[in-house]
């Protein structure tokens, strides 16, 4: 069975991926994850199965979930190659706009590189390539201590640096 890291687990990934679009009776039985064309293309039947998500395209609108995003229990994001960071900013969109709290998962080229950055984006799940080996991977969380951006995890570190010298200003004592 693939493996996932899950909130920083190692877990077991009982998802099936469906990388072509397929018509929904050709669907493997269990819990899927389909491409966006599928869903917007059957999105009715899709909701009728058990355990359906989907997953988006390096050129995929996240967008067009806005009306869906509450009721999927995953969200899939793809990176056909390392080089590609666009599902960084669908990540963003997916989180802020879209208000998605279930699984925000990265699929395709994820490499340890990657996992600290994608995690600040809002992913907390990642596939892992055959070719991985998943507890280096969750090495890479802690590749770094702290960020200086804004995420959509925290302020960025100015913001909080000032706040907690703020609460010490007016209370006396450093928490």
């Amino acid at each position: 069975m693939p493996k996932l890291i899950k909130q920083g687990e190692i877990t077991d990934d009982r998802w099936t991926l469906v990388r072509d679009p397929v018509d929904v009776a050709a669907l493997p039985s269990g819990p899927v994850i389909v491409p966006l064309a599928l869903w917007i293309g059957a999105r009715e039947a899709l909701k009728q199965r058990p355990e359906t998500a989907v997953w988006l395209g390096p050129a995929d609108d996240p967008l067009l979930l806005t009306e869906d995003a509450a009721q999927l229990p995953l969200i899939a994001v793809d990176f056909p190659q390392f080089t590609d960071g666009r599902g960084y900013s669908s990540a963003r969109l997916i989180r802020q706009r879209l208000a998605f709290s279930g699984e925000l998962r990265a699929i395709g080229d994820v490499t340890r590189d990657q996992l600290y950055y994608l995690l600040q984006c809002g992913f907390d799940a990642f596939g892992v390539r055959a070719q991985d080996d998943p507890v280096e991977l969750v090495k890479g969380f802690k590749d770094f201590s702290d960020g200086y951006q804004k995420t959509v995890q925290r302020a960025p570190y100015f913001q909080r640096r000032a706040t907690a010298a703020s609460q010490v200003a007016s209370t006396g004592t450093e928490r």
